[in-house]
């Protein structure tokens, strides 16, 4: 069976590079004191994508283990939480939260737009007795990517440590992880990095560290305790054997961002692009506003089941795209223009079977979806 292209949110397609960089030879990680130094440059070149000093430390599990760890190591049985909720992935963090014994606050948003800075800043007037807060940078099954450069200063105003998930963000949206205050900002290898599943990435702040490591009562677990990691290089110790394909081609894939030198302004471009061509056929994006540069999510159109949408992209297209779940089950579809799915010609190619697909199940668009995307970049 011939590969499908997969055009979905994560994961994405794996550049030959990094293909080529999983297959070398690997090494004992535990063993090796150059392995230790090529983990370290690898943290230190992810340091340019998150434009930080902090540390920053590559995990073995894919990217909801960076999220479950984060909650692990900082929340102790009775910490107040707060958890910014605007869609399935943030009230899904607070869930993580209460795991740990949080009592969680949920900060309750529309799904359909970005949290309101101003709506929020009123909240904490009142209230704002709180360890730390836990919030999403790209809703993914929405579409949405929340403004995280005024959030996460305001909530550090009132002492309140900042836990971010970047996983569907970091490569394709803006990230100033010092400059905007970001305490633990937790990405995954599989999204706009276009590495393989498998790698979580967390970079953890000088406070973070203080709190994880004054804590009263021992972290609940081993394989998610980011203490263990405290002084890794200095004694040249992995708190369990490293992946070392993964981070071979986690390495390439980093490399290849960095040599492109702006990828947040190709997926920018490409991200309106894909959003100005499907509302101008006249479909209806899910998000009403704070459209994200990496997923754009597009309610299913009346004349097809989301099923059927998937079934004939795949069977006549050979390309994959995404549903959603949770209450948004088989209401919408998804794009992602993340990492090498944001090219231009894999772009037209999905936008092509698309149109193809929504016309031969007789819905009507208003302009021809792949030639309306290649107009609009041409006068970009």
């Amino acid at each position: 069976m011939k590969t499908p292209l997969i055009m979905t949110p994560g994961p994405t397609s794996v550049h030959e590079d990094v293909r080529r960089a999983m297959s070398k030879k690997i090494t004992n990680p535990d063993l090796d004191m150059e392995f230790y130094e090529f983990y370290k440059e690898t943290s230190d070149r992810l340091k340019q994508l998150f434009l930080t000093s902090n540390d920053i430390l590559i995990l073995n599990g894919e990217g909801i283990l960076g999220l479950e760890a984060a909650c692990a190591s900082l929340i102790e049985p009775g910490d107040q939480v707060l958890c910014l909720d605007n869609g399935i992935f943030g009230k899904g963090f607070g869930e993580f939260a209460e795991l740990y014994g949080a009592e969680v606050t949920y900060f309750k948003s529309d799904y359909r737009k970005a949290i309101s800075v101003e709506e929020l800043e009123q909240f904490l007037a009142d209230r704002h007795d709180f360890k730390l807060a836990l919030l999403v940078h790209c809703e993914t099954p929405s579409g949405i990517t929340n403004p995280v450069n005024h959030i996460c200063p305001l909530l550090k105003k009132y002492g309140i440590l900042t836990v971010v998930d970047s996983v569907s963000a970091v490569g394709g949206e803006e990230l100033r992880t010092d400059e905007w205050q970001m305490d633990l900002v937790l990405a995954g290898s599989q999204k706009c990095l276009s590495a393989p599943p498998g790698l979580s990435i967390v970079s953890i702040s000088g406070d973070a560290w203080k709190m994880i490591q004054s804590r009263k009562q021992p972290v609940a677990g081993f394989y998610c305790n980011l203490s263990l990691w405290s002084s890794w290089y200095e004694k040249k110790w992995f708190p369990y054997t490293q992946p070392v394909s993964d981070l071979y081609g986690l390495r390439a894939a980093v490399d290849r961002i960095l040599t492109e030198g702006d990828s947040i302004t190709r997926h920018k471009k490409y991200a309106e692009a894909v959003r100005t061509s499907l509302v101008d056929a006249g479909l209806e994006l899910y998000a009403q506003d704070g459209f994200s540069n990496t997923v754009t999510t597009v309610l299913v159109p009346d004349g097809i089941r989301f099923q059927e949408l998937f079934n004939a992209m795949l069977t006549n297209h050979n390309i994959m795209i995404a549903g959603a779940f949770d209450y948004l089950a088989d209401k919408v579809f998804r794009i992602g223009h993340m990492g090498e799915n944001c090219r231009e010609e894999t772009l037209y190619l999905a936008l092509k079977a698309l149109n193809e697909v929504l016309k031969k199940h007789r819905v009507v668009l208003e302009k021809e979806l792949h030639i309306e995307f290649v107009n609009l970049i041409s006068q970009m």
